[in-house]
């Protein structure tokens, strides 16, 4: 049977950007949030604002390293936790070329570590954080990439994910061949934007590599122009195509998984919109929103970036009955650019 709400659920890199809003859907939800997070490239402000945002839930946080195996399962006991959405990453993809063990270290190791935690506590339900960058350059020129496209990563961001997927499917099946339970969910995120529509948290990456982010901060004056990375990629304009999805919409994702996972079931979903827009389309957005000019310049192309990347959404339409909300770019950046120019130091 799927689990009946109101659960305890402990979220890996809570106070981070995709995190924080995660644990705030869950908080308004009813479900009591444990968070753990490192603060390398998340906030503990972040967590201060949830609970301020949200005065009458249960919301813990524990400040750990997702490698504190022994520590992790002591906090799942206390806390009886139910089940687990794992964020917790490093999710350059520039970077992982630069830096491929940092990236194996703390997306496959830390998910290896939140396993055996979580088998030590005896918790059995798990929502994985993956990402479309497993499926690398989609075969055939495909314009959209379902379920089935073979996932041949071109990044060790993307291979690193796509070991903890495997990873996760083996701890699953030896459980389920000894007579135990096990279930989880592993959503292959397209391009995430937005912020909380109110407010209240927001986008505060460091260092900011992220499309939207880095238009508003350029408007802001609070970063060098916008490099576009790229201009010769056989697209429409010349620049990368990707498909761009709302942080509220992937939350609520999230929240449909958590629902719908029953005994032993293994799903893997895209979470996107099935839309794709240029950086140069995105770049435009963010100039109707702010209503000025955005700085740019143009450079060489960033190792490791696919042309295009756009979601076939059907499947989790109809496993999960989900469907975003948020169907114009301009809505999203509104909200990004509405916390972004009220904070324009992030957190700080």
């Amino acid at each position: 049977m799927p689990f009946q709400s109101p659960n305890r659920i402990l979220v890996t890199g809570g106070a981070g950007y995709i995190g924080s809003h995660m644990a705030l859907r869950l908080a308004e939800a009813g479900h009591s949030v444990t968070i753990v997070d490192n603060c390398f490239r998340g906030h503990s402000a972040a967590v201060d604002a949830l609970r301020k945002a949200t005065p009458n839930a249960t919301i813990a946080f524990e400040k750990i390293s997702i490698h504190e195996t022994d520590r992790l399962a002591q906090i799942m006991r206390a806390s009886q936790i139910d089940a687990v959405i794992h964020f917790a990453a490093l999710a350059y993809v520039g970077e992982s070329v630069e830096r491929p063990l940092d990236y194996w270290w703390t997306n496959l190791g830390g998910t290896l570590s939140l396993l055996k935690a979580m088998e030590s506590a005896n918790v059995r339900r798990l929502i994985f954080s993956s990402t479309c960058a497993t499926y690398g350059i989609p075969v055939g020129g495909a314009n959209s990439i379902d379920e089935s496209c073979p996932q041949h990563p071109i990044n060790p961001y993307g291979a690193a994910k796509l070991a903890a997927e495997h990873a996760i499917s083996d701890h699953q099946n030896a459980i389920l061949r000894s007579g135990g339970d096990f279930a989880y969910a592993a959503l292959r995120y397209f391009n995430v934007i937005g912020c909380d529509p109110q407010g209240r948290i927001g986008e505060d990456h460091r260092p900011e590599s992220h499309l939207v982010p880095s238009c508003l901060l350029a408007v802001l004056g609070r970063r060098e122009p916008l490099c576009i990375m790229g201009d010769d990629y056989p697209t429409s304009d010349g620049t990368c195509i990707r498909d761009y999805v709302d942080v509220g919409d992937l939350c609520a994702a999230h929240l449909a998984a958590l629902q719908a996972l029953t005994a032993c079931e293994a799903l893997r979903l895209n979470v996107g919109t099935g839309r794709g827009h240029s950086v140069l389309e995105v770049l435009q957005a963010c100039e109707r929103v702010c209503r000025c000019a955005v700085p740019a310049v143009r450079g060489a192309r960033r190792a490791g970036d696919p042309p295009m990347l756009v979601a076939n959404a059907t499947q989790i339409q109809r496993v999960l009955r989900w469907s975003p909300a948020v169907q114009t770019l301009d809505e999203s950046i509104e909200n990004a650019w509405r916390w972004m120019s009220t904070n324009p130091k992030g957190y700080d």
